[in-house]
């Protein structure tokens, strides 16, 4: 069924409150979010996610139908935490799948259609069997963080091994959860001798954005044009629908500060001190995360037989 892509938008703007992340799914604005809580009991609360200038008004008018809390934004009795899940109470896993099924029933068809159709492309290209992978030499890099700050790889493995997490960047609730439930176990990552650092291709300016609306405690870098993740092999090219999908709901060119309309598997690499990978997480599916009690174990393992600090 082919349909333009403005008729399709009119359709998604519906609903882009109360959908995840994948193709085709608008993020929720935190801050947003924040504006709805101090206005109990006003009918006018914007409760619509953020969107550039032309589409404001749709956004406006899908607000009168969204709840109070987006899927994977905010605890719910089906979702636990992201906090919970980095604390070892419940898993990633199971917080993003509560997440995950709430965003799929209140999507629209035509956008489960595209999405995926998506999915089903990535998980049948190569890109799996070409990615870095565990027994690899890590590729080392220099990014800045999100103050502008260098951050070089072969420096941090210096004081131990390292934790690279990749997100597609802050517009992602997936992306977010797993931030805020890495997060949560950022000190047991720390008390097992690890150094974690999170890469998005977002620029600087959104790299810090994200870093404070989530109050992150680690590192976060920014990988303009997915310069890194290519060397990782780990970078895929969006199908034209799909990226006009994000276009339209959350501007990508400008999160990115390009228009290749490429992103990163949510990877997550375990780099020991001689920069050999030792643990990996490799999936096509994005809602699919390195478990933090995973990385947590593998750390430990590494610092029992000398691969990290004593």
């Amino acid at each position: 069924m082919k349909r333009a892509h403005s008729g399709l938008w009119l359709l998604l703007s519906s609903t882009l409150a109360v959908v995840g992340c994948g193709p085709g799914e608008a993020p929720k604005d935190a801050k947003q979010a924040d504006a709805s809580k101090a206005k109990a009991g006003s009918d006018d609360a914007t409760k619509a996610p953020a969107k550039s200038a032309a589409d404001e008004a749709p956004a406006e008018r899908a607000a009168d139908e969204a709840p109070a809390k987006a899927p994977g934004e905010a605890a719910t009795a089906e979702s636990p935490s992201p906090e919970q899940a980095g604390s070892g109470e419940t898993s990633l896993a199971a917080t993003l799948e509560a997440q995950a099924k709430a965003s799929a029933e209140k999507r629209p068809p035509e956008a489960t259609a595209i999405m995926e159709a998506a999915n089903q492309q990535l998980a049948a290209s190569d890109i799996l069997a070409k990615a870095i992978k565990v027994g690899d030499t890590a590729p080392d890099f220099s990014l800045p963080d999100a103050t502008g700050e260098t951050v070089t790889l072969s420096k941090l493995l210096e004081s131990g091994p390292v934790v690279v997490l990749w997100y597609r960047g802050g517009w992602c609730p997936y992306c977010n959860t797993t931030l805020k439930g890495y997060a949560a176990a950022a000190e047991q990552i720390r008390a097992a001798g690890g150094t974690l650092v999170a890469i998005s291709p977002e620029k600087p300016d959104n790299s810090l954005d994200t870093q404070q609306k989530l109050e992150l405690a680690y590192t976060v870098l920014s990988d303009s044009g997915n310069a890194v993740a290519r060397e990782y092999n780990i970078v895929f090219e969006l199908p034209a629908e799909l990226a006009n999908m994000y276009e339209q709901a959350f501007s990508l060119h400008a999160h990115n500060g390009d228009e290749s309309n490429s992103l990163p598997l949510a990877a997550t690499y375990v780099i020991d001190r001689n920069g050999k990978v030792t643990w990996a997480f490799l999936d096509t599916d994005y809602k699919k995360r390195a478990e933090p009690s995973e990385v947590v174990a593998e750390l430990r393992k590494l610092g029992s037989s000398g691969g990290a600090p004593g």
